[in-house]
This record gives structure tokens, C-alpha cells and sequence, in this order.
């Protein structure tokens, strides 16, 4: 006695395709291991097969043989075929042992990421590199994203200037010429997605693979080494000491110098004066350019600021990147590059070919902050936020932690450093500050080689002067 038709629905390629015998083989076997074909079922003669899908005798033949070899059918002598009772486990793909297209650099230990522990583990969270999301105007910004919308649904707008939006690179000029004195027209600046987009554009345009050497500070900020790693530079670490970058130690072969002078990352030291005009010297002499990455300079507690790299720069060899990560909040991925003229024609074409262009809606609504001084006001009003946190930090260091860690000087930023006194073993102190509810971090994994000195990096960009001072009362009465 024939069994009953298959209680299963097919679906076919198009008429003429050449994989009607792998569709049809395919979805029987799929429907064999999901279990809607049970072990021990009866399965219809290839002609019943043939009559019930109306296809041919062949391919029902064809479709039953491979089932057959593969272990999902089994034939009886005069009795029929039948789904097996014991099915064959699915072969898993085996991971190579070798990856040779792959770039040696990426298969490296990930990058150390910004991101703390859960926040509902952790009362006080001294997270490294996070502005106070919760003080910005969310509701100027949300206005200002859907007027964006609307104009861009409008105007139907497809692909921008990768150059980045007229109206933003002017914006940008005139507030980074506001704020940090930076002399820059729209022409010169380049709009990123970030930073670190513009750190890797750079490294694009200004990387020799296997000869161009980059002198970075150490300890530094990882991304950066990178970026310029990954690009086939030569990266040599430089040490920093309280003036910021020792000049003196730059390799002569050096042609790319990245410099943090207003708040080095991530000791916090701001570059002397001295040491500004001695850079600038050097790369002259060497034929090098330096990109100065002000990442948080807006932020600053004493008084007026040095000036920038790239307003002594005489010989436009400074290169001066910024971000709105860290005055706005993380998630807008939008930076800038002001670039020597020389450059911005190979920084625009790299940008073209990494994304083609920055979000327009971003862009937009970004350009309206600044023009309409949402911007400036914001800044200003996080300077003293940040001030008041920054004076519970280092009263709390000095009261409960002060015979175990020194704090480094600094005026600027979201973070200070404080150096640990010989003999304290920082992570079983990180451990046991994680179990009471208190993030803290290490200034080793910033180093490139030896760390010469380690401590801990406090950010205060995103918990209260209240949190600080709980978290430091109980990070006091840790060490033994």
C-alpha cells in the first residue's frame, strides 16, 4: 500500500533554474531534521514522489539517492524507503587554522573599550571618556533633527559633499576660532564620522606601509596606535612626562607625530609652552607634521588656555582634529579635521572612499546648534558641571585616598589620572571596588611598552559630585 502524499508545502525556482534537484533536496532534509518528516515515516514512491510535486520521475529519484547517501533515508529490500531513525548531526563548519587574507594586525587582542561595567552594578562609575548625557537639551536637539528631516524629505537630497555640509564646516570654524582661537576657514575643514574616523583618513593619506614611522605619546590613546598600525606605519611610543610629550625623544626618522597637548590622554598634563614651540621647531626641521587631537579642550577650570598647535604653526604642518562626542554626547559619530591646504584635497578623497559622506541629518541638525549658540551655552554651562565634579574628585583623593595615590596636575578634560604609590596591587584593589559598586580603572593598559608608572584614571564625565563621594569614601578603605 502507497503511504499518503507528503503534508508538505514546496516552493519551486523559477521555471528553467538549474536547482530544481537542489530545492527539492534541500527542503526535504530540512523538513527531516525540524521533525515534520518523523523517524520511521514511510516515505511515497519516487512516482507517487513525481505525481504529487509534478516533477519528474528523475528528479524524484536523483533527490531520494542523495537523501539516501547522506544518511536521511533508509531503503528496505521490498518493503519501501523510510526516514531514519537515527539522523546524521549536521556538519559544522571547522574554523581555518589560517586566515591569509587577513590583515595580521586585526588578529590582535581587541582594543580596550570605553564601556564600564553594567550600571546597575555599579553606584559609582568612573567612567574614562563619557560626557554627562543627561545635562544636554534633548528637546532643542530632537527640534532640531526633525526640522532637518523635513527640509531633507523636501529637497529629496541623495549623496552629499564628503567634504561635509557648507553650512556645518562653517559653523565648525567659527566655533572652533571662538572657543580655542583656532585660525580656519569653512575651505579647510573636513567633517568625520568621529575622531577616530579622522585618525584613520589620516593614516590613509600620510602612511607609507612598512616605512612611514608615527611617533605617539605613551602611555596614549590606543585607537590611535591603531589606526596608524593598521595602516602599515611604524609606530614608535614616546614618553610623556609633566610638560606632555618629551620632545627630545622623538625618533629623527619620525614624519607623523600625534600629540593630546591640551589634555594628554590620558594622564591629563597640559603641554607646556615650551614644549609647544619645540615641537613645532622639530617637525620643521624633520619635515613632519603633527596632528593635534583637542578632544576635550573645551573644558577648562583655570585660566585662558594655551594656544593650540595649529594657531603657533607657521609652516602648516599641523593637522587639528576635534569631535562633538565629548562636548555633545558619544553617539553623535561627528569630528572634523582642519587640514593644511596642502592636504584637504587627499583627506576628501580618502573620506570619499571610506563612506562617501557623513549623516545628513546629523550634520544638519549639528550646523543649527552651533549656529543658533545651543553649543556655546551647553559648553559653557557643562564647564562649571564638569568644575564642581572635578573639585569633589581631587577633595576626595586628598581626604581618603591621599596616602595611596597622588593625583596628577591637570586644568582641562573629563578625567584626571592619579599615579599609585609602590607596593599597591591595583587589580585586586579594581576587583574589590567592583564587588562595593565603585568603577575604577588602570593607567596601564594605555602604555605601549613598559609602564613605568601605573595608576588609576578617573573620568567624572558621567556620575554626579555626590556618587564621587561616596565612591571615594569606599575606594579609601580598600587598600591593606
Amino acid at each position: 500500500m502507497e503511504p499518503d502524499d507528503l503534508p508538505l508545502q514546496l516552493e519551486w525556482p523559477a521555471a528553467g533554474s538549474r536547482r530544481l534537484l537542489s530545492g527539492f533536496h534541500d527542503q526535504l532534509r530540512a523538513a527531516i531534521l525540524d521533525g515534520r518528516l518523523r523517524p520511521g515515516l514511510r516515505m511515497p514512491s519516487t512516482r507517487a514522489l513525481a505525481a504529487q510535486y509534478g516533477i519528474s520521475r528523475n528528479t524524484a529519484l536523483a533527490a531520494y539517492d542523495m537523501l539516501l547517501a547522506e544518511g536521511y533515508l533508509l531503503a528496505r529490500p521490498r518493503g519501501g524507503t523510510f526516514v531514519a531513525a537515527t539522523l546524521p548531526q549536521p556538519q559544522v563548519a571547522r574554523a581555518r587554522s589560517v586566515a591569509p587574507a587577513l590583515n595580521a594586525w586585526w588578529s590582535r587582542p581587541p582594543l580596550p573599550t570605553p564601556h564600564g561595567q553594567s550600571a546597575a552594578t555599579l553606584s559609582c562609575d568612573f567612567l574614562l571618556g563619557s560626557p554627562a548625557t543627561d545635562e544636554l537639551r534633548w528637546d532643542i536637539w530632537q527640534r532640531l533633527t526633525t526640522r532637518a528631516i523635513r527640509m531633507l524629505a523636501k529637497e529629496r537630497a541623495v549623496y552629499a559633499d564628503p567634504h561635509g555640509l557648507p553650512r556645518l564646516r562653517a559653523a565648525i570654524a567659527g566655533h572652533v576660532s571662538f572657543a580655542r582661537a583656532v585660525g580656519c576657514d569653512a575651505e579647510g575643514i573636513v567633517v568625520t564620522s568621529g575622531t577616530q574616523q579622522a585618525l584613520d583618513l589620516l593614516a590613509r593619506i600620510l602612511v607609507t606601509p612598512g616605512k612611514t614611522v608615527v611617533a605617539v605619546e605613551d602611555p596614549g590613546y590606543v585607537p590611535a596606535r591603531a589606526a596608524f598600525g593598521a595602516a602599515g606605519a611604524r609606530v614608535v611610543p614616546v614618553p610623556v612626562d609633566g610638560e606632555g610629550l618629551i620632545v627630545e625623544r622623538l625618533p629623527a626618522h619620525a614624519k607623523v607625530v600625534y600629540v593630546t597637548p591640551s589634555h594628554q590622554f590620558p594622564t591629563g598634563v597640559v603641554m607646556s609652552m615650551a614644549r609647544r614651540a619645540a615641537l613645532i621647531a622639530w617637525a620643521e626641521r624633520h619635515g613632519a607634521v603633527i596632528l593635534e587631537d583637542d578632544y576635550d579642550g573645551e573644558f577648562r577650570f583655570d585660566a585662558r588656555p594655551l594656544d593650540a598647535l595649529q594657531t603657533l604653526d607657521r609652516g602648516a604642518s599641523v593637522f587639528y582634529l576635534g569631535t562633538f562626542s565629548k562636548s555633545l554626547f558619544p553617539g553623535l559619530r561627528l569630528g572634523f579635521v582642519a587640514a593644511p591646504a596642502w592636504a584637504r584635497a587627499a583627506l576628501v578623497a580618502a573620506k570619499q572612499a571610506a563612506d562617501a559622506h557623513g549623516p545628513l541629518i546629523e550634520q544638519h541638525a549639528l550646523a543649527a546648534f552651533i549656529e543658533e549658540g545651543h553649543l556655546a551655552r551647553h559648553v559653557r554651562r557643562m564647564r562649571r558641571v564638569y568644575g564642581e565634579r572635578r573639585t569633589a574628585l581631587l577633595g576626595g583623593l586628598a581626604r581618603h585616598c591621599g596616602e595611596w595615590l597622588d593625583p596628577v596636575p591637570n586644568s582641562a578634560g573629563l578625567h584626571l589620572t592619579a599615579y599609585a604609590r609602590r607596593g599597591l596591587k591595583l587589580q585586586d584593589l579594581m576587583g574589590r571596588a567592583a564587588a562595593q559598586g565603585v568603577g575604577v580603572y588602570a593607567l596601564a593598559p594605555y602604555y605601549a611598552g613598559r609602564v613605568s608608572r601605573d595608576g588609576l584614571v578617573f573620568g567624572y564625565g558621567t556620575t554626579t559630585t555626590d556618587a564621587i563621594a561616596r565612591g571615594l569614601r569606599l575606594l579609601g578603605k580598600l587598600p591593606t
